[in-house]
């Protein structure tokens, strides 16, 4: 009898490996049927770009073609947010699919025919819209898996929920938006998801190359505002003032200690950064008011709780020291948890990685001091977020520009890879869990 069940179930598990196989085969030849369609979306959304939470085009378009293959669409889902729900025609686990959708307050130097011009306000001042994180790719590569598993929608055993997330890259104090609001407004239920994956194209690593790792993969995140108020004097006589510009520059130097003296650098790394330092007018008037705004990134809540302590002791007693005051507001605006990829759901995702990218191009990688709200879903689901190459091939990833600049540049061969990868992590999924 022992025998029997053993044959039985190695026949039941050749049947459902040779039926993800299939399944996979059939995702390779639409995906690359559809490449260049993908392509093309994603130049339109490039030349495009639009703000976290005024996403209205970019969720028109979304809408639209999503409708187009008989997907159940709502919108204004946190504000300008689309989601898609793809019913299998077997019954099985809903699997959850998301890209973000936002551009960033960067202008364009890249010399392509599809360069984005836009130019929009944002805190005060006239700035150029960029997609220089990759979102335009996320969009177009999700579109396309829309209509790749709408197309096998007879062979899911599932239900498939698309999320195109708007306001990825943080809110202006004061608002909401993103993945959190998304949570808040009921995207994982009705119905329920049971898992999440997701995906970020990266301008320095190779074309063809997927990269992970289990665990927390991207840093929690909290920016923060500091204040330092002094007495304002006359540049000539310094001694009739408490300088908060000196007291700002001491600030500024002590905060990096945390780092090299407080952290445990071979567990978790860590960063503190200053980006913004404000304060005067002219150059013989020492100001009374000196605003910093900062960011600081961390793999465990211990260390950041620490950091925040840290922190508010050496912004307010160094103020003290010198005759001033400050305030710490931290978080000021945004804060986003550890990215964290479920153990067990990255090692079971793993074969299905290398069977889409082949084995040699699945790499794992150290942590990255980056953020992502895809980590509020990790928090509610189990989760995976990997990373797509998208720098030509051959080309030194020392300098390749980086996300976030001006010269940020996709090869876009890299795409239909993304939308392969998607669509079989999902397929295989739902074959392991029938």
């Amino acid at each position: 009898m022992k025998k029997i069940y053993i044959l039985l179930f190695i026949a039941l598990s050749s049947s459902v490996f040779a039926q993800k196989s299939g399944l996979n085969a059939i995702v390779s030849k639409k995906a690359d049927a559809i490449e260049q369609k993908v392509i093309t979306w994603r130049r339109d959304f490039h030349e495009h770009p639009e703000l976290g939470n005024n996403e209205v085009r970019t969720a028109g378009i979304i809408a639209k073609h999503l409708e187009s293959l008989g997907i159940k669409v709502t919108t204004g889902v946190a504000k300008t947010g689309v989601v898609g729900i793809l019913k299998g025609g077997k019954p099985g686990p809903v699997v959850a699919l998301r890209a973000d959708m936002d551009g960033l307050p960067v202008t364009e130097r890249v010399d392509v025919p599809f360069a984005s011009k836009v130019k929009t306000q944002y805190n005060g001042q006239e700035v150029g819209v960029m997609h220089a994180c990759g979102h335009d790719s996320h969009v177009a590569i999700l579109m396309g898996v829309a209509e790749v598993l709408a197309s096998m929608q007879k062979d899911i055993a599932g239900t498939v929920k698309f999320i195109f997330q708007p306001a990825e890259e943080g809110v202006s104090a004061g608002e909401e938006g993103g993945a959190a609001l998304m949570i808040k407004e009921g995207v994982l239920e009705n119905p329920k998801v049971d898992v999440i994956f997701g995906l970020h194209i990266n301008s320095q690593t190779e074309v063809g190359d997927v990269t992970y790792k289990p665990g927390g993969t991207m840093a929690a995140v909290n920016d923060m505002k500091i204040t330092v108020t002094g007495r304002q004097a006359h540049g000539a006589y310094p001694w009739s003032s408490i300088d908060p510009v000196v007291i700002s520059a001491q600030i500024v130097n002590s905060l990096q200690t945390i780092v090299s003296r407080n952290l445990n650098v071979t567990e978790n790394p860590g960063v503190v950064t200053i980006g913004a330092v404000n304060g005067g007018v002219r150059s013989n008037i020492i100001p009374e008011k000196v605003e910093m705004l900062g960011t600081v990134r961390n793999f465990s809540k211990e260390d950041e709780a620490m950091f925040i302590d840290r922190i508010k002791t050496i912004v307010t007693k160094t103020a003290e020291a010198g005759g001033g005051k400050a305030e710490v507001k931290i978080p000021y605006s945004n804060h986003y948890p550890v990215t964290f990829n479920n153990i067990a759901l990255t090692e079971k995702m793993l074969p299905s990685m290398q069977a889409t990218a082949g084995a040699a191009h699945v790499k794992l990688r150290p942590p990255v001091t980056g953020a992502e709200d895809f980590s509020f879903f990790q928090e509610k689901v189990p989760g995976l977020f990997v990373f797509l190459g998208g720098m030509p091939k051959g080309k030194d990833p020392v300098k390749a520009p980086s996300h976030h600049t001006p010269d940020f540049y996709l090869d876009e061969s890299g795409f239909v890879l993304g939308v392969k990868l998607l669509s079989n992590l999902t397929l295989d999924y739902m074959a392991m869990k029938k």
